[in-house]
């Protein structure tokens, strides 16, 4: 079930940024983050679900080791993040923006040691 989510809300994402950068993205889904700072909010959000869904996917797999699932998981995200933020400079309607990525890559960490959490509780 988590693989499924996992994979649901990746395409949900790659969906948003695809539109974003065409220029497509309906008012509706920006105005969501039209408050001050709402941009860097969305990013640690949006990032740190992924974040927990893609680790707790990979968690439920069995005989894991759960700090190496964490940190690889998280890194290669982190790298996708920063190459997703990085290609925004290619866009004419994008700003590439480094608290924007700071705030993924918090959602990241913050949202990683949350499924850690999880998996520790349900144990």
């Amino acid at each position: 079930m988590m693989k499924w989510l996992a994979i649901g809300f990746s395409i949900f994402i790659v969906t948003v940024i695809v539109l974003a950068d065409t220029g497509l993205l309906p008012g509706m889904i920006s105005g969501l983050y039209d408050f001050p700072n709402g941009d860097k909010l969305g990013h640690f959000i949006l990032y740190g679900i992924l974040s927990l869904l893609l680790n707790l996917a990979f968690l439920s797999r069995p005989s894991v080791n759960p700090a190496r699932t964490l940190w690889t998981v998280s890194l290669i995200l982190s790298i996708l993040i920063g190459l997703e933020e990085w290609s925004q400079s290619l866009f004419d309607s994008r700003t590439m923006d480094i608290v924007d990525l700071l705030a993924s890559y918090a959602g990241v960490a913050v949202f990683a040691l949350l499924a850690w959490w999880m998996r520790k509780w349900r144990q």
